[in-house]
């Protein structure tokens, strides 16, 4: 089968899509099929004169300069498959060809309708926004990433049915348990974080659904009673939270790792307590399963898609529970026999987020929208 994947514009960084791009590539092809891969060229937006100009050439890129060599790409390929719902506007330029768009969440969407999600949308977001749900519409099929994202496919965008399905996200990164001496090694630079103390663990932006005020409150709370570290890795941290750090007394206790690459995450998910992720938004979760795969116990919020992510495989409480997230915290540094039945419940939960499952899931889709061709 011949496969077109419509991948993200590089200029965007959007680091998650771009992986989840490259998974279905490499999968797709050791399954045997044909595959090429387009994503809108970073031309325009490098001759940006002043940074605030390059937002409004990058879009020249994306929806002046890009639709030709797509509509070009489409011809002669049995399915196309746009990586990203934040590009489901391309499957206007699919027309002819058969069009799956994966749906990792309609956060933005929801916001701009005026729903909470903590993506409020500016006039131009709203634009943006509408041209994705219609879209979505035009699309033969939206796969989403977990049902509750294709409720709000089938809530908002209004498609069928025959047209929705749900495909679990599969692992991008080959996390796995690795011996804590080739951990330690990993973090052997990763001052001023004492490895021979324990630590909670985040991963995630600053934006605020990912709730790192949360995770930051929690853990001085846990303080108290414990005597532990935490690692915040992602981006730098605002200045508000750098203020609430100090505030919380816990400056002596945070370490910072920016961006760190899977080799250090893998070896964080391993070393790791336990991995606290209280977001209050999400599509689907991936460092849920990431942490359970590296043998890490999850304490996570109640954040709708993760029920059906690790059910009840993590330690789950609503967001706002600061108070109940410290004492699970203060529980597991205490208690290393509840650590270990968390982490056996995620390495058998992990089983079920195999690569070749998603893939052939897709491969399912994509051969009943030839056969209706």
């Amino acid at each position: 089968m011949k496969v077109l994947l419509i991948g993200n514009y590089r200029g965007d960084g959007q680091e998650s899509m771009q992986r989840f791009a490259a998974m279905m590539e490499e999968g797709l092809e050791r399954a045997g099929h044909e595959v090429t891969v387009v994503r809108p060229p970073v031309m325009l937006s490098r001759l940006a004169p002043v940074p605030g100009s390059r937002k409004w050439l990058a879009y020249v890129d994306k929806y002046a300069v890009f639709p030709r060599q797509l509509r070009s790409a489409a011809r002669g390929v049995d399915v196309a498959h746009i990586c990203d719902h934040s590009n489901a506007m391309y499957a206007r330029w699919c027309e002819g060809t058969p069009c799956v768009v994966t749906c990792h969440d309609m956060l933005a969407v929801r916001g701009a309708l005026g729903e909470q999600t903590d993506c409020p949308a500016s006039y131009s977001g709203r634009w943006l926004q509408r041209w994705i749900v219609q879209g979505l519409r035009r699309a033969d099929a939206v796969v989403s990433v977990s049902s509750a994202t294709a409720r709000d496919v089938g809530r908002i965008v209004g498609l069928s049915e025959g047209k929705r399905s749900v495909v679990l996200n599969a692992l991008n990164y080959p996390y796995q348990r690795i011996p804590r001496e080739e951990a330690l090694r990993r973090l052997s630079s990763a001052a001023p974080l004492d490895l021979s103390r324990p630590f909670v663990l985040h991963v995630g932006s600053n934006l605020v659904r990912k709730n790192r005020p949360g995770v930051i409150r929690a853990f001085a709370r846990a303080c108290r009673e414990v005597d532990l570290q935490l690692v915040l890795a992602g981006p730098p941290l605002t200045e508000a939270l750098r203020e609430l750090i100090r505030t919380e007394g816990i400056a002596d206790r945070v370490t910072v790792m920016v961006k760190p690459g899977n080799e250090e995450l893998e070896a964080l998910f391993n070393l790791a307590l336990l991995f606290f992720f209280p977001s209050r938004y999400e599509g689907f979760g991936w460092p849920l399963i990431e942490a359970q795969a590296c043998g890490c116990p999850v304490l996570c919020s109640r954040c709708e898609p993760f029920a059906e992510v690790v059910g009840d495989t993590a330690l789950v409480r609503a967001a706002e529970d600061e108070v109940g997230f410290a004492c699970d915290i203060v529980r597991l540094a205490g208690d290393s026999g509840e650590r270990c039945q968390w982490v056996d419940r995620g390495l058998q939960n992990v089983l079920r987020f195999g690569r070749d499952e998603m893939i052939g899931r897709y491969l399912d889709v994509y051969r009943e929208l030839r056969r209706q061709a």
